[in-house]
């Protein structure tokens, strides 16, 4: 009886001192890939499931129509077309809403720019003014401070009051559609808190070298201001300058309980009437394309201030632009 043939195993080329430190830094790699995963999981979870899951479905519910009571009825693009050819509502949200954006936005950041520069003189007690100058910022889009600023501006509130004691007629300053949508910018605006705190940070950075500098040369502090700190400050304004914008855009608190959109729709933010829409009008298909519609013109607006950010954004690090 013959016996089997032996198989016979050539034995693997042993790795070589570089390839096994190649192999220990890419398990190591992957080890850290997987902590910094697991690190993040519960933020990266929460997105997933309450950002880009109800963004999909948004998405989906633009195309149908969706009352919350009975099943999604798909329609195509016909929301679209309603609301951009059919709805003098959506328009006059928009044109509120841009005015309010291009209007807020500049002296939100001029009034933060203007304190900013003043507490970064370094005096006593510039800190403690600081933080009672923040304050509004976390507090200003509150219910309570919506509330209480509808008392002042109202018909017998305290402006009123003011305005009367110096020999002035009141104003319904709430109920009249020329003052009203001041009276929210005002409000918007006194919230600068935030940006004033960026401002100070980059105000912080700006070396001091370039200020004695120009003061040898004869520089005085408008010299100073234009050509030193606004170009070393270009890149926080418009960081700012994004930032408040997009928050711009969506704006409800005050308009929805100060105003209520009105009067004659003079302060109907889009925000304001897109929840009018959704949870007064039980159209969520219609709500929806309104809410995709906003993102594409933030999405615009926002790529043009960056395509324009080349021509008078300063970054030292490049060199300036």
């Amino acid at each position: 009886m013959s016996r089997p043939e032996e198989v016979i195993r050539t034995p693997s080329p042993s790795l070589t001192p570089s390839e096994q430190t190649k192999k220990q830094r890419r398990r190591k790699a992957l080890r850290e890939n997987l902590t910094g995963y697991a690190i993040i999981s519960p933020w990266l979870i929460g997105f997933l499931i309450l950002i880009i899951g109800p963004m999909i479905v948004s998405l989906y519910l633009s195309f149908t129509n969706y009352d919350l009571l009975s099943s999604p009825n798909w329609i195509g693009l016909q929301n679209y077309v309603n609301i951009l050819t059919n709805d003098p509502r959506f328009i006059q949200s928009l044109k509120v809403t841009f005015i309010f954006v291009f209007v807020s936005t500049p002296l939100k950041l001029i009034f933060a720019l203007l304190l900013a520069m003043l507490f970064n003189t370094g005096r006593k007690g510039t800190g403690l003014a600081t933080t009672i100058y923040y304050i509004p910022s976390i507090i200003g889009g509150s219910v309570a401070i919506a509330v209480v600023w509808k008392q002042m501006f109202g018909r017998s509130g305290a402006i009123n009051e003011l305005v009367t004691s110096l020999g002035f007629t009141g104003v319904n300053w709430i109920g009249n559609p020329d003052t009203a949508l001041s009276v929210l910018i005002l409000l918007v605006v006194w919230q600068f808190g935030s940006p004033m705190i960026i401002f100070l940070a980059g105000l912080r950075q700006i070396p001091m070298d370039l200020y004695e500098a120009a003061s040898v040369d004869g520089a005085n502090a408008i010299t100073k201001f234009f050509k030193i700190t606004l170009p070393m400050l270009t890149p926080v304004i418009f960081f700012n300058l994004i930032m408040q914008t997009i928050g711009g855009f969506m704006t409800f608190t005050q308009s929805y309980l100060i105003t209520g959109g009105g009067p004659m729709d003079s302060t109907l933010f889009y925000a304001v009437y897109l929840y009018e829409v959704a949870f007064q009008y039980l159209r969520m298909g219609y709500a929806s394309a309104m809410a995709w519609i906003l993102l594409v013109v933030i999405g615009i607006i926002t790529l043009i201030l960056f395509k324009s950010s080349k021509y008078w954004v300063y970054y030292e690090s490049e060199g300036g632009r």
